[in-house]
């Protein structure tokens, strides 16, 4: 989970250009982030699975360590898989609570949660620099409805999340996983599906963008086949992409050279009793 071999680990003491990379040689057992998010914070706790992703390794800037070491402690959680949290203490409100699963390097979160300020988002990734960045978005924008999370989404529902705990939950660009004997890494499954409805409120939204059109094509085969979930569109298949979901930079690349992206809006039904 630790993208720790071609990374620095704490932001170093002589003065970097903010997007400079930078290396730090530590001490054996010396921790990566000491006021930042941990290297597997699941540990050894549950059982060893099939896992929808896979840590990218990529060196995080000067800027990134610095704005983990700050502001970690006050906008980052940990995904430890030992208790279950509050969302309206970890936000310091009531208001609606979106979960985003992978985020990158965090461009869109930020700009989604500047245009919906009355949304907090609790945006979940492995990814160190984009945990760097994304913090550093949200600080220099003001965005106090961002919280990061580090580590494995599944353990966040399974474990740390109540009944109807979310108001949405989205899931842009998840790692297609092409080859067909790894089809079953695919995020978008119905187990999963089942977990997530557990922790959605009714009538949330499940919004899914991907620019993968085998992929696109099972989403909408699973989730249409799901019966906790129900197309938004009255006449099935792919929705638009709404105006809240910002263009990406990666996105825009993607369309640039012929992509389809295609989005898809399910609904959480409401409760059928048992």
């Amino acid at each position: 989970m630790s993208d720790s071999l071609n990374a620095p680990d704490a932001p170093p003491s002589a003065p970097h250009d903010p997007g400079e990379s930078v290396r730090h040689t530590r001490t054996r057992g010396e921790p990566r982030f000491p006021d930042g998010p941990r290297a597997d914070p699941a540990g050894s706790h549950f059982e060893r699975r099939i896992r929808s992703f896979q840590p990218r390794r990529s060196r995080v800037t000067a800027g990134q360590a610095d704005a983990l070491q700050r502001l970690w402690p006050t906008w980052g959680l940990d995904i430890d898989g030992q208790r279950v949290i509050d969302l309206g203490e970890l936000f310091g409100n009531d208001r609606p609570v979106v979960l985003e699963i992978g985020f990158g390097m965090g461009e869109a979160t930020a700009r989604m949660a500047a245009a919906d300020p009355g949304t907090n988002i609790l945006a979940v990734d492995v990814h160190t620099p984009g945990q760097g960045n994304l913090l550093n978005l949200a600080e220099r924008d003001g965005l106090s409805n961002v919280r990061v999370g580090n580590g494995d989404a599944i353990i966040l529902l399974r474990e740390m999340l109540g009944p109807d705990a979310l108001d949405g939950l989205r899931v842009y660009f998840p790692d297609p996983w092409p080859k067909k004997r790894h089809h079953k890494r695919r995020l978008i499954q119905p187990e999963f599906l089942t977990l997530a409805a557990a922790r959605l409120k009714p009538c949330a939204i499940v919004h899914c963008a991907t620019d993968w059109e085998p992929y696109a094509e099972q989403m909408l085969e699973v989730l249409g086949a799901h019966p906790d979930f129900e197309n938004t569109r009255a006449e099935g298949g792919f929705a638009p992409r709404p105006g809240f979901r910002p263009l990406t930079r990666f996105e825009g690349q993607g369309l640039d050279k012929g992509h389809v992206v295609n989005d898809l809006l399910f609904r959480r039904v409401p409760h059928r009793e048992r």
